[in-house]
């Protein structure tokens, strides 16, 4: 009797991570079903559409921006967090960006 409730037990845990992995696995790289966050909204659109102008967007011109790492036209001169995904915005060189923006191409002017 015992061992019947503890292969309940794993074959509960199974199956709940298996659905869980199946959810996470459907939910990669599609944007199009994640929620955005209000408080991750900012006044300033950091969604870059078209050519994007690095020089531009770095107001303080310290030569570096926030750029996502998984959404690469997501860019701010501020730290804060992705509206489409909601990662941490992480702090790289306008070379760097730049470079990114290119290799998944993205317009740089």
């Amino acid at each position: 009797m015992k061992s019947v409730k503890i292969l309940l037990i794993a074959c509960t845990l199974i199956i709940t991570s298996s659905v869980v992995i199946l959810a996470q696995m459907q939910m990669n790289g599609n944007h199009s079903k994640m929620v955005m966050k209000k408080d991750s909204v900012k006044t300033e659109d950091i969604v870059r559409k078209g050519v994007i102008n690095l020089k531009a967007i770095d107001k303080n011109k310290d030569g570096k921006v926030f750029q996502d790492q998984m959404d690469w036209n997501v860019i701010s001169d501020k730290p804060g967090e992705c509206p489409l995904c909601g990662m941490t915005l992480k702090e790289v060189t306008l070379k760097e960006a730049k470079k990114t923006l290119l290799k998944h191409g993205f317009k740089v002017k």
